[in-house]
């Protein structure tokens, strides 16, 4: 079946055409995630290691300047999705903020006010005092249920070592009335090399195989996407040897997991750029029941990397890189270092 959209913008349908002439009407909802690149306010958190970013701190980081942060922040999530559904992502998944405070002042900037949404955040132990968090449209998405999974490591498996990192956020709720479970992540870092701290993102992969495995043990046929910063490719061991996830759709078996950042990945696209090349460690994975192709109710039937050209680095010896939102001890305008993700999922009407 060959199929192709038509934009009815404003109203969240997609029409399809098929060879067949005939036509039928969707619902469509986008789900995004967004690396928020050191979303923090500007003032100091005795207990956390924010220092750099205060008025008086390495980066100098004003009023003004987290003013322009969070315009850009919601810019760019208000257009995720847009040009399909005619809205901003119903549910979106975001990392690296550092408190509540954010997030509140991030949805009342004026381009997602109109978009009333709630907020699902807990403050994690991580050192660095940065958090996931998830943002929900209330008019589409009712969270039933919220939870955040302390992900435990410890330097040599030494108990009085512990490396303080993010949680894990679980959130249920209904979209569109239609049960639906939401993961999000950001995994331990490639700090001090990729082999030598790969036993952190085991780790997390494994605490997240535990979340799916207790959803799938409850209802065999939940809806579940797990998504975030991973600091791994999909080729990587957290996620080939772990997780597990399918790279094709069409194979995936009752309580398997799917991944469709995994063609994008092996034709060269990314989500961040190191060193001349690229790793596309933000990504969205999915239990066997959204990998149906009947549509009769929510479905996955495309995913995205939100790379649009304003937010490439426009000039020098990063061009083309995401155009990220401080660099070289100041503010440069820019965005994040991450694109954001996306994926859409559709019903029939």
């Amino acid at each position: 079946m060959n199929l192709k959209f038509l934009l009815f913008v404003g109203v969240g349908l997609l029409v399809f055409s098929m060879r067949s002439q005939n036509e039928k009407a969707y619902k469509v909802n986008t789900v995004a995630f967004y690396n928020l690149e050191n979303l923090f306010d500007y003032e100091d958190d005795p207990l956390t290691f924010d220092d750099d970013r205060t008025p008086d701190g390495k980066d100098h980081w004003t009023k003004e300047i987290y003013e322009a942060k969070l315009k850009n922040m919601a810019q760019v999530i208000s257009e995720i999705g847009a040009d399909v559904t005619g809205t901003s992502p119903a549910v979106i998944g975001v990392c690296e903020i550092e408190n509540r405070r954010v997030l509140e002042d991030l949805v009342n900037q004026e381009a997602l006010l109109g978009k009333d949404y709630g907020i699902v955040q807990f403050d994690s132990p991580d050192r660095r005092g940065i958090d996931v968090a998830l943002l929900y449209q209330k008019k589409v998405f009712t969270p039933t249920n919220y939870k955040a999974f302390e992900l435990k490591i410890y330097e040599d498996n030494d108990p009085t070592q512990r490396i303080y990192t993010r949680d894990q956020l679980l959130v249920g709720g209904m979209l569109d009335g239609e049960k639906i479970h939401f993961i999000v992540n950001h995994w331990p870092s490639r700090s001090g090399g990729e082999a030598r701290s790969r036993y952190k993102r085991i780790k997390a992969a494994k605490l997240n195989k535990q979340i799916i495995d207790s959803l799938l043990s409850d209802d065999p046929y939940a809806k579940i996407i797990s998504m975030g910063d991973l600091n791994d490719d999909p080729t990587s061991p957290s996620l080939a040897e772990v997780l597990k996830p399918k790279r094709d759709r069409n194979t995936v078996g009752l309580k398997e997991l799917y991944n469709p950042m995994e063609d994008m990945y092996k034709k060269g696209l990314g989500t961040l750029a190191w060193r001349d090349g690229w790793n596309l460690f933000d990504q969205m994975i999915l239990s066997s029941e959204l990998t149906k192709k009947d549509y009769t109710s929510y479905r996955f039937f495309k995913a995205g990397i939100y790379n649009k050209n304003y937010l490439a680095n426009p000039r020098g010896r990063y061009k083309g890189y995401p155009y990220r939102s401080f660099a070289d001890g100041g503010f440069t305008g820019g965005y994040s270092d991450h694109f954001p993700v996306f994926l859409y999922l559709i019903k029939e009407l």
